[in-house]
């Protein structure tokens, strides 16, 4: 008998595959910077049990009754500061980075963002994704330093998501780069360039990280761990090069919320102690952001110059995330490179 190949019946669905996907996920960001899109963010981010580690039965009359009615106004204030027209910059960066990689891993490659709270979210630009024909997808938490509040909350979703899902696409995830040598590389080469073009030689800077309350660490989280290492590696990059000879490295956490005790020591009590005690050059640098956002453009560059300009000092600046520097579009391309390795 003579073998016939089978034949897809008539009404057989279309069926993309063997493409590959690559999806960078940074925290997320509003809509828009009006108290509506602002609260309907925060609904979302604050909701979510990695990131406010409190009984839901407790916390969420809290977040509903008191929070989402309060914060909204105050954090649309700092948004408007710095919403461009293109839009939100941790969205428009992110989207540009995804976009300066993806012309150099091939045609069979999709480069693409999500942010994990907010749009695009994960479930749209998976299901984007597999509709095109990628079967296999790396993602790519843009978060150094690993932390449940951040880094974990995206394999949760990307879970939630592949549950919901017939055909699910293979799956590899970029592990955390706090002490990865193309990053930290990076971060020197980049940070380097910066304080050259800078009026003024700073006396100090201050390595400022995102903060998270303390009982993180006390639950084991290597947040912490992860932001020092960061710190001495870049730091021991930096102090032998002449443009930071004599600048002193101070490692500090951002970002306080609420009334718990957070790591320490605090960014905007370093920058008024430092103003008080008669530094008058100081710069800051974010390395645990992998683009600027409110954060950085808001809080650090806008509240932080007003609180050590206050305090006493004189010049100050923050200094860019690696955003889409050279420095940080090769470390993020070697970085992707490395984790398809086996795939393209």
């Amino acid at each position: 008998m003579t073998w016939q190949p089978q034949r897809l019946p008539n009404d057989h669905p279309p069926v993309k595959s063997g493409t590959i996907g690559v999806l960078l996920v940074n925290l997320g960001t509003p809509d828009g910077p009006d108290p509506k899109s602002v609260k309907k963010y925060l609904k979302q981010f604050l909701s979510d049990p990695r990131v406010i580690e409190i009984p839901k039965i407790a916390w969420q009359p809290i977040l509903r009754g008191i929070i989402l009615n309060t914060r909204p106004k105050k954090s649309s204030e700092a948004y408007t500061k710095i919403w461009t027209d293109r839009g939100s910059p941790l969205a428009d960066i992110t989207a540009s980075q995804a976009e300066a990689i993806a012309g150099d891993l091939g045609e069979n490659v999709i480069v693409d963002y999500a942010m994990r709270y907010g749009s695009p979210s994960i479930e749209q630009r998976l299901g984007e994704l597999t509709a095109k024909g990628c079967d296999r997808i790396l993602i790519a938490p843009m978060y150094p330093q690993y932390c449940a509040a951040t880094t974990a909350t995206v394999f949760d979703e990307v879970a939630r998501v592949l549950g919901e899902m017939r055909w699910q696409p293979a799956l590899r995830f970029v592990p955390p780069y706090h002490d990865d040598e193309a990053y930290i590389t990076a971060l020197a080469d980049d940070l380097s360039r910066q304080i050259a073009m800078l009026s003024f030689k700073p006396e100090v800077m201050l390595l400022s990280f995102h903060g998270m309350p303390e009982r993180t660490l006390e639950k084991g989280d290597p947040y912490h761990c992860h932001c020092h290492k960061t710190a001495r590696l870049v730091r021991e990059q930096l102090e032998v090069r002449p443009e930071f000879s004599g600048v002193r490295f101070e490692t500090t956490f951002q970002s306080r919320f609420g009334p718990a005790q957070w790591l320490e020591p605090a960014t905007d009590d370093t920058l008024i102690a430092e103003g008080e005690k008669g530094t008058k050059r100081l710069v800051v640098a974010a390395p645990g952001f992998a683009a600027d956002c409110v954060e950085t453009l808001e809080e650090l560059a806008l509240e932080g110059r007003d609180e050590f300009v206050e305090a006493g000092g004189e010049d100050y600046a923050v200094l860019d995330c690696l955003n889409v520097s050279q420095s940080g579009i090769q470390m993020l391309d070697t970085m992707i490179r490395r984790e398809l390795s086996g795939w393209i």
